[in-house]
């Protein structure tokens, strides 16, 4: 079974080794040595949102371009996965605190692909990501402490790992707390070409959108 024959049977694909770990912890370090030097350290860019326990370092590809070199890079790779050419969207960095979970929810539109790339954890505990492996193909705006009776799966990764998911329209999340006092991720987004979503290629979130214009 090819992987894109996978992640469209099932929602989701695990892709280990995506990334050297060590190229994913330069980036890391460069990225906090940059913003620092702008006068705008990790923790300025803290955000508790409605998915997680407790606040989070949130930083969009708007506000680090650099971002955008994983997630324009990536675009031929990841659509050899999905199987259809694709378009990126947006893309973001999050660093998560010890004990947080990722509530279950679908994503919007603009996440119609997705790929959760582990950077680095503070003491190499891996972290599972789930995702239901039955789709939804309406979509609701529904947060839960878990998949309830829906089947899913689970891929705990290591850094340098990615898992690709069909993030609009299967439900995911992180159901157990993050083992380690820190994590550090990226989340990169793609709609399909000549797709529903296909407006949404080159977008950004609309609080990222509003946050440009202050």
């Amino acid at each position: 079974m090819t992987l894109a024959t996978t992640y469209r049977d099932q929602g989701y694909v695990a892709l280990p080794g995506l990334f050297p770990p060590e190229v994913l912890r330069a980036f890391y370090q460069m990225m906090q040595a940059d913003l620092a030097a702008a006068g705008r350290p990790l923790q300025s860019f803290a955000a508790r949102g409605p998915l997680l326990r407790q606040p989070a370092i949130e930083i969009y590809a708007f506000q680090y371009a650099p971002m955008l070199t994983f997630l324009w890079g990536l675009t031929p790779r990841m659509a050899e996965v999905a199987g259809c050419d694709l378009m990126p969207t947006y893309a973001y960095f999050r660093a998560y605190q010890q004990g947080d979970v990722c509530r279950v929810h679908s994503d919007r539109q603009a996440c119609e692909h997705s790929l959760s790339l582990t950077i680095a954890y503070a003491e190499d505990r891996p972290w599972a990501l789930s995702v239901a492996t039955e789709r939804t193909e309406v979509p609701q705006p529904v947060m839960a402490d878990d998949f309830g009776s829906q089947p899913y799966g689970s891929v705990a990764m290591q850094p340098g790992d990615g898992v690709m998911y069909q993030g609009t329209h299967h439900r995911h999340g992180r159901l157990d707390p993050s083992p380690n006092s820190w994590s550090a991720h990226l989340f990169l987004h793609w709609v399909e070409k000549d797709g529903r979503y296909r407006e949404h290629a080159f977008d950004r979130p609309a609080h990222a959108r509003a946050a440009q214009k202050r």
